[in-house]
């Protein structure tokens, strides 16, 4: 099941940002520390400076907080690579696939493997995230065949891949692996060869 789409950080009111990003440094410290489920609110509130009412007014619960950080920090990745700006091409398509080998591998760094739930909310979030992307480069692209479809095959298949790839334990650089994963997530877009070769 997809993730709900990504917040606008960007537009939110500075003293929630800054909310946010108190709660999110202070949650991820607690997890390199004590692991996800040791951690409570209360410890959250602690770290971070702030008041239990605060917590609550901006997160249902850690859970929240866990989507929050992993939704917010891929976003990053997508950025920082300026793929959100860009359209359907086979390089882009590459970048996304080293980005999300990059983000499973810096977060897996901080969950302890046993906790279920820490995998499922990357693994949720991360999809989301690709799907909508890939979605929007469709979209642009005349002759794309059922791009919601395509996106969401693509969505399983660079997810699916990058995990495999960062639970392999002798594995290749993300560079490397996104080169051998490229053939098989175009193949999963169904786009014809004349639309690969113009893009």
């Amino acid at each position: 099941m997809l993730s709900k789409p990504v917040e606008l950080t960007d537009k939110l009111d500075p003293r929630v940002k800054r909310t946010h990003q108190l709660l999110a440094r202070a949650f991820v410290d607690l997890i390199k520390e004590k692991g996800f489920q040791a951690i409570s609110v209360r410890d959250i509130t602690a770290r971070a400076g702030i008041n239990r009412a605060t917590f609550y007014a901006h997160f249902q619960d850690k859970y929240a907080l866990l989507d929050y950080y992993i939704r917010e920090g891929f976003r990053q990745e997508i950025d920082k690579r300026m793929l959100n700006a860009c359209h359907f091409s086979r390089e882009n398509l590459r970048l996304l696939i080293v980005a999300v080998c990059e983000f499973i591998t810096t977060t897996h760094a901080h969950c302890v493997p046993a906790e279920i739930k820490f995998e499922t909310s990357i693994e949720a979030e991360i999809k989301a995230q690709i799907y909508s992307l890939v979605l929007k480069w469709l979209q642009q692209l005349e002759g794309a065949p059922s791009p919601e479809l395509a996106a969401t095959s693509a969505s399983w298949a660079i997810y699916g891949l990058a995990s495999r790839w960062s639970h392999t334990k002798e594995h290749a650089s993300a560079e490397v692996f996104a080169e051998q994963a490229l053939p098989l997530v175009l193949a999963n877009l169904s786009l014809s060869t004349a639309l690969i070769q113009n893009n």
